[in-house]
């Protein structure tokens, strides 16, 4: 793995763009939570498919796709970073989440769940916490049967974090936002059900909410057990995708007072609810959600109101 380009900042968080010796392009990121040091809480971000098929309207993965990431090739993203401050292999870290979640549908590729077997075996990191985010595409049912073997044997009592992008309560808007077959709202309902266990996190279902995004607190209650799935809210971040399909953000992440309406309506509902909001630098970095090697195959040109991005 040869690293291209490094940008951002060690005390928030770097984007990594790298060429795999097949000479197809990843990304990947590391990332900490200001005030809160490496030693407490680490993020690593990896990709899991070269580019992604699912061609989600505020996410830049889309647009091409040249396969699925090898095991090998995930771990060489975690590698590189582990190598830079744990040589050793013991990560000391309370909570060392790594998230497959950067470029790319990790339910669209095996070997994601190869790399979830091996980690707990590859280094010594008490505070290892796996995350998978996912829009749940028709057809894995095979891939989430073996996750949930793969959490009950390594992951259990709060230590995996699985979390469903469904950005909207609409399903015509869903499908325009994530525009691939996927589960309906009762087959995840039915999945969490079963893999939530005492002890667990709960199963996250992730509203990146826009200035039209309808999220109906009757429709999530009617389907999603309080007791098993939490509520995320996050903003659209200034992808390039999200400035030309102009889906602005409905999350002000200026005056963090200013919650989001549907908050305090879905806590009187029973949920947990958390108002995600990263480190406004990271819209700089482009560490939030960027996903820059298609824009970088193709001209590396600036698309006005979205992330800005500098190759060194």
């Amino acid at each position: 793995m040869k690293i291209i380009s490094e940008a951002g900042h060690p005390n928030i968080a770097t984007v990594f763009l790298a060429e795999m010796d097949n000479g197809k392009y990843i990304e990947f990121v590391e990332s900490i939570q200001p005030p809160i040091p490496r030693e407490e809480k680490w993020v690593i971000i990896v990709s899991t498919l070269f580019g992604c098929p699912v061609h989600c309207a505020i996410c830049d993965a889309g647009g091409w796709y040249e396969g699925r990431i090898s095991a090998e090739h995930i771990l060489a993203q975690v590698d590189f970073l582990v190598n830079r401050y744990f040589p050793d292999r013991y990560i000391p870290v309370k909570k060392f989440k790594i998230q497959f979640a950067r470029m790319g549908e990790p339910a669209l590729n095996p070997h994601v769940l190869d790399v979830l077997e091996i980690l707990p075996l590859r280094y010594r990191a008490p505070g290892l916490m796996p995350s998978i985010s996912t829009v749940a595409p028709l057809g894995t049912e095979a891939f989430f049967d073996r996750l949930y073997d793969i959490k009950q044997a390594h992951y259990g009592k709060g230590r995996f974090q699985l979390q469903f992008s469904i950005h909207s309560t609409n399903t015509r808007l869903r499908d325009q936002w994530i525009p691939v077959k996927k589960w309906d709202f009762n087959a995840i309902a039915a999945y969490g059900k079963r893999f939530y266990k005492p002890g667990d996190r709960k199963i996250t279902l992730n509203f990146a909410l826009s200035d039209n995004s309808p999220v109906s607190g009757e429709i999530l209650a009617n389907h999603f057990d309080p007791g098993v799935f939490a509520i995320k809210i996050t903003p659209v971040n200034p992808t390039v995708n999200a400035a030309l399909n102009k889906i602005s953000s409905g999350v002000d992440v200026v005056n963090l007072r200013n919650e989001p309406e549907i908050a305090a309506s879905l806590r009187k509902l029973g949920y947990d609810v958390i108002v995600s909001i990263g480190e406004l630098e990271e819209n700089k970095i482009g560490s939030n959600c960027g996903q820059y090697v298609k824009r970088f195959l193709d001209n590396r040109k600036a698309i006005p109101g979205s992330y800005g991005y500098k190759y060194s």
